[in-house]
């Protein structure tokens, strides 16, 4: 073996240059004695090229749920839970309390090594009952090796300490170590975030911890995460106490100088937490993300400079719900290894991305082999590609596929762990409005010719949705999002919570035409006004019903139902939860005439959801019973010779119920709508979400989709009860 000097390899390339030694060897050794100089601690591993997402996360405040749960994504917006939303590894055998929350994993300098810290507590032992954190590390993102970093056992004059929360970790390039960062809280003093090292093995912490951020106000600070972006370090944390908002501090250097900036980064009213970022693959944006704690839901964000953030919330899709986790960008390989570790062939099929598909009404029965998809209206079957995301794995066949002479066999997996499933597409025109909807109140527009629901956005925790939205249908079948037209914290001053139950009516004038839309916002009635069906509409300042009518007592005042007698032209207005009332309604469609209020409680059964229309010269009233969480909720009827008369109830008179052999459940809250010009109604209701409904609980309640059926009547003007489906309607031609 040769050797050389760097002046010996200098007068050997001077001697030989242009011959074939120098071109076949020089050339190489000149690079080699380059690395010999350099040496290996400035050569960087290069980044590895990541095409898939990895979510990290836990999902709640039962010992249960805290543990490190994964989801995979494709694109950084659709994750699909590993292990079925189960644990990937043992809390009880990596903690001392026997939970761990709030995970944030990380990339190793060297590209392969992968780093990941959790908050060791179980909060049922109260929020300041913890004292330290977890450390893993794995090679693979499969097995991982952990140990228990308790603060107030390893470092001295620690007795004040009430608890340690939310650890991140970065590489420190200059002091080449990694950098584990924590809020801490001692005594009456507010958390602060701190900062220590971690030992080479990423097992225990070195040297005592050090703030590392000041606050200008000295208020808490919790949940800090760093993100580096053009020589700059910015550090998202959350303001615990004031306001529950996420604030950004920047500096040019990780351990100091950080500066707060004043705004707020959120982009909701809404209580947030355990702030999050990572860098898209193939793009030079980045995401926020945020626990939104109090409504059980994430909140994603883009950003291409950490000061403008856009809402993306309607492209986000899991089929989990999160509590404060981290996202990781992953190889292709890791991905394939990830899935073929945790991920089910129910679960692949879960990832279909094609968007004719209804995500929530797919049904998988692994048991039986059977996938069955619903189609929007107007999908073509002939020719459909569910687009799975198969994170590497090998599924049979691929590409559109003829789903209308009937199922497709798919097979997944390899070897022995290959499945075979029978996979349907099926087009229904139930719900009839994509997503999570309730309470509809539907419009025939006499100034648009189209048909227009307006629901409760529904979806969120203990009904705290606090927006409305429309949508508009030629047909009653295809139907359009016009977007949100009334926004409690926008738009209402009065009362900024539980955007419930809204109705409305059109009225013409002399001008033009105007839409009073009645709302129930802090379980009061509002009326906000507007020249549009799409709005958007103006609140009158104040709520028009907020007390209990005379002789009533109990029961909420929510659930309008707003109603124009056809024989006089006045306008009535119905409500209540509990009891029944209405009234008459000035032509300002905005106050009651006085006097007119009648309490008009039909019998036992009436629980809520009151609604009014005229046919044939007689009145129908319709409402619900049971309780919205229920899977009995449904809808019975009454007749009346006047508006606010007394209300006969027929010995048969429920309308719709539940069809458990269907997996249909908590059929009510309904409206109905009369095509003009002939005798053909239709019931708008909602119902659980199908599938997963029955087996939520009381959040079914809250889950919740709207749907369209025909309703037919008697010779003699009884209502036949209406069976509730799937299939929905066709088109209404007119």
């Amino acid at each position: 073996m040769m050797t050389f000097s760097l002046s010996t390899f200098r007068r050997w390339c001077a001697t030989h240059a242009g011959t074939g030694q120098y071109r076949s060897f020089g050339r190489m050794a000149g690079v080699l004695l380059v690395l010999a100089m350099v040496g290996p601690a400035k050569l960087a591993a290069k980044p590895p090229k990541t095409t898939a997402y990895l979510f990290t996360y836990f999902t709640g405040n039962d010992k249960k749920q805290e543990a490190i749960r994964f989801a995979l994504s494709q694109d950084g917006y659709h994750y699909t839970a590993l292990n079925g939303n189960r644990p990937i590894v043992s809390s009880a055998a990596i903690s001392e309390t026997g939970g761990v929350r709030d995970p944030h994993i990380l990339r190793g300098h060297d590209g392969k090594t992968f780093y990941m810290v959790a908050t060791d507590m179980v909060s049922a032992k109260g929020w300041s009952s913890n004292r330290g954190m977890v450390l893993l590390k794995s090679n693979d993102l499969i097995n991982w090796k952990s140990s228990v970093v308790n603060i107030q056992k390893k470092y001295p004059n620690q007795e004040n300490l009430k608890r340690v929360w939310a650890p991140q970790t970065i590489y420190d390039a200059k002091a080449k170590k990694y950098m584990v960062y924590f809020s801490l809280q001692y005594g009456s003093e507010p958390d602060k975030i701190y900062y220590a090292y971690a030992n080479k093995d990423f097992t225990d912490l070195e040297g005592e911890p050090k703030q590392l951020f000041f606050s200008p106000t000295n208020g808490s600070c919790i949940d800090g995460d760093i993100a580096e972006k053009d020589g700059k370090y910015y550090l998202f944390f959350k303001t615990e106490g004031q306001g529950n908002g996420i604030k950004v501090a920047v500096s040019d250097k990780l351990t100091e100088g950080y500066k707060q900036r004043d705004p707020y980064v959120q982009q909701t009213k809404e209580a947030v937490e355990g702030a999050g970022t990572f860098k898209l693959n193939n793009s030079t944006d980045y995401i926020l993300m945020y626990d939104v704690y109090g409504k059980g839901r994430y909140q994603f964000t883009r950003t291409s400079d950490f000061e403008y953030f856009k809402v993306i919330d309607d492209e986000v899709q899991m089929n989990f719900h999160p509590r404060h986790g981290t996202v990781l960008p992953i190889t292709a390989e890791e991905a394939t290894r990830l899935a073929a570790r945790w991920l089910t062939p129910a679960d692949l099929f879960g990832t279909a991305q094609n968007k004719a598909i209804r995500q929530q009404n797919t049904v998988v029965d692994s048991a039986a082999a059977k996938v069955a998809y619903l189609a929007l209206p107007g999908t073509s079957l002939q020719q459909f590609d569910p687009q799975l995301t198969t994170f590497g794995l090998t599924v049979k066949p691929s590409g559109p596929q003829n789903f209308a002479k009937g199922p497709v066999t798919y097979t997944v997996g390899q070897g022995s762990q290959q499945r075979t499933y029978a996979v349907s597409v099926t087009e229904t025109h139930n719900p009839a409005l994509n997503g999570y909807y309730a309470d509809p109140a539907i419009l025939h527009s006499e100034k648009t010719g189209k048909f227009y629901i307006y629901p409760t956005s529904d979806g969120f925790t203990g009904w705290s949705g606090t927006y409305f939205r429309t949508f508009s249908s030629p047909d009653l079948v295809n139907w359009k999002d016009e977007g949100v037209i009334l926004d409690l914290n926008r738009d209402v001053s009065w009362e900024h919570k539980n955007a419930w139950a809204p109705c409305i009516i059109e009225q013409k004038t002399a001008t033009g035409y105007r839409y009073a839309y009645y709302f129930c916002a802090g379980a009061k009635i509002g009326v906000a006004l507007s020249d549009s069906p799409t709005g958007p509409f103006k609140d009158t300042g104040k709520p028009l019903l907020n007390q209990l009518p005379e002789g009533v007592k109990g029961g909420q005042q929510i659930d309008p139902a707003v109603f124009r007698d056809p024989q006089s032209g006045k306008l009535y207005l119905y409500w209540g939860n509990g009891y029944m009332a209405g009234a008459e309604l000035n032509d300002d469609l905005v106050s009651l005439k006085p006097g007119t209020t009648q309490v008009m409680t039909p019998d036992k059964t009436f629980r809520e959801g009151a609604h009014v229309f005229f046919r044939n010269g007689t009145y129908y009233f319709m409402w619900s019973e049971d309780d919205t969480r229920s899977p009995n909720y449904q809808v019975r009827y009454g007749t009346s010779t006047t508006p606010l008369g007394k209300i006969t109830v027929p010995a048969n008179n429920l309308v719709i119920t539940k069809d458990p052999a269907q997996g249909i459940y908590g059929t009510g809250h309904n409206s109905t709508i009369q095509v003009p010009g002939r005798d053909e109604w239709y019931l708008v209701y909602h119902r659980f979400t199908y599938p997963k409904g029955i087996k939520m609980g009381d959040a079914a309640g809250y889950n919740r989709e709207v749907c369209i059926d025909k309703i037919e009547f008697n010779a003699d003007g009884s209502i036949k009860p209406v069976a509730p489906t799937h299939a929905g309607i066709q088109p209404v031609q007119r």
